[in-house]
């Protein structure tokens, strides 16, 4: 019998700040880049590494921009892409007990995989088995294509795959 796939990602060991919750804080408060410096006590420098994540801060420098946005310390390490896909998980029981009773369609997919599963699944209407089961054989079959037309790319025959590749594209993207 195939074992069910992991599904839940393994927690994250180092914790890393996202300058885009820097970002998000600073725009819900309408606030500038010197209001922030100022706000906060820290160099402009500082600020604009926290921004682009080039810096690790020591903990007085996490503890002053919290405290000049306003904000929980925990905040600036929040990934909202990770908090997205803890919500579809927790917003679609039924599909993590599909994922559970179907391992066998499951075994090759990716955290990726998952993530898109899970962020489709009961878009725009009640969630069913029959319809899970339905995306997942989907994608299954474009995931066995794709595999196909990298072994195909690699080949002799690239240069007529291209061709028809072109061909399709251009019909489907032509407008009558």
């Amino acid at each position: 019998m195939t074992q069910a796939p992991a599904i839940d990602a393994p927690p994250t060991p180092r914790r890393t700040l996202h300058g885009e919750n820097v970002r998000r804080c600073m725009v819900q408060q309408g606030l500038t880049l010197l209001q922030v410096v100022e706000a906060t006590g820290l160099d402009e420098r500082t600020i604009r590494s926290l921004l682009r994540g080039t810096t690790q801060p020591h903990s007085r420098t996490l503890h002053k921009l919290a405290t000049g946005l306003g904000i929980d310390v925990d905040d600036l390490f929040i990934d909202l892409r990770e908090e997205a896909t803890r919500f579809d998980r927790r917003a679609n029981p039924a599909a993590v007990q599909i994922v559970r009773r179907h391992p066998e369609l499951f075994a090759a997919w990716s955290p990726a995989d998952f993530e898109e599963f899970f962020s489709r699944v009961a878009v725009g209407g009640e969630l069913t088995e029959e319809g899970a089961l339905a995306y997942a054989a989907a994608a299954n079959r474009r995931r066995e294509l794709m595999t196909q037309v990298a072994v195909i790319l690699e080949s002799a025959e690239s240069q007529h795959l291209s061709e028809i590749i072109a061909l399709l594209y251009q019909r489907v993207t032509t407008i009558e």
